[in-house]
């Protein structure tokens, strides 16, 4: 005879919800924003369907909208005009740089609503890579100075947390120290600390034009800083250094197919940790729901879903405006 049985704790939607191991809401959502220059513009991204570039005053309407959804964070990045280019990066600490202007008409439209830039040059690089080249390859110290005068320059907007996500060795300490000597000692950063080379990320740079140009003299990828997918212990020795130079939040990215990263950093570390769902993410199952091989809705949900059980506090999703209007209903 059998005495125990699990599913006495299945029987009903109430009982379910009663034994539940984790829950999803709305406090869980970070959106990704493109921002562009104009006004009163809006661009489809066609590999990301329902995700948009938008102009300024365009993207402080739609974080007004956020906010009342209950979409408390955003993560921005900005289209970069050419002219703007260089090897420098330097148009990234323009005081009154598109970013800047962003986060400065943000706060003061929604002065809740928590605003993390993103930190890297690639959409500022002539050879979209995120960091500087000298001599065919990524310098990484001298990048991280310049990761240091871009954050900021954030920071002096009203940035509430930076997030670099360049993958640079040492950065975060540099980042932590220049916030500190400029009396940013409020500033958080969210290091990207376990951000792998990773396949999932063409819908995003098509969004951003922030792909490695195509040039013999330099490298042809971004393997030589992002780590590489074989890989999991490496991402712990990551995440330490990281957490010692001063980082307030851990990141991972990508995040479905890194769901055993997820876990095992949740094992170690008693920090906050995000986690990327990624635009390759995003585009596979809007795809799939377009074509009707996936109910969209419910598909969203359960996704999401899997990064709090892996161990995720936030999550950096396209989804979050769509998952939001879910779970209000």
């Amino acid at each position: 005879m059998i005495y125990s049985r699990n599913r006495r704790l299945r029987v009903s939607d109430s009982v379910r919800s009663l034994v539940r191991e984790c829950s999803l809401t709305t406090n869980d959502f970070v959106m990704p924003v493109f921002v562009m220059e104009g006004e009163n513009k809006e661009e489809p991204i066609s590999s990301m369907p329902g995700i948009f570039r938008r102009s300024m005053d365009l993207t402080v309407k739609e974080c007004k909208e956020l906010f009342s959804l209950g979409v408390k964070a955003v993560n921005l990045y900005m289209k970069v005009s050419e002219n703007l280019k260089d090897n420098t990066g330097k148009e990234a600490w323009n005081k009154n740089g598109l970013m800047q202007n962003t986060i400065r008409a943000i706060k003061d439209a929604v002065p809740e609503m928590v605003v993390m830039p993103d930190v890297a040059l690639d959409p500022y690089s002539i050879y979209g890579h995120d960091g500087i080249i000298e001599n065919g390859k990524i310098v990484n110290d001298v990048t991280n100075d310049a990761l240091a005068r871009m954050s900021v320059s954030h920071a002096e907007a009203g940035a509430d947390i930076v997030a670099p996500s360049d993958m640079m060795d040492g950065r975060v300490q540099v980042i932590r120290e220049a916030l500190e000597d400029s009396g940013f000692t409020d500033v958080g950063i969210l290091s990207y600390a376990a951000k792998y080379a990773s396949s999932f990320y063409g819908p995003f740079r098509s969004a951003l034009d922030s792909a490695p140009k195509d040039n013999m003299e330099i490298p042809k990828d971004k393997k030589t800083y992002q780590m590489d997918f074989h890989n999991s212990r490496e991402a712990l020795n990551e995440v330490f250094k990281d957490i010692e130079e001063g980082a307030d939040i851990i990141m991972i990215k990508p995040g479905l197919p890194y769901l055993d990263i997820v876990s095992k950093v949740r094992e170690a570390i008693d920090l906050p940790i995000a986690v990327y769902n990624v635009s390759g993410e995003y585009a596979m199952v809007k795809a799939a729901a377009q074509n009707g091989w996936l109910d969209n809705d419910k598909t969203i949900i359960e996704s999401l879903t899997c990064f709090k059980r892996a161990g995720a506090d936030m999550i950096f999703t396209y989804f979050a405006k769509e998952a939001a209007i879910l779970l209000n209903k």
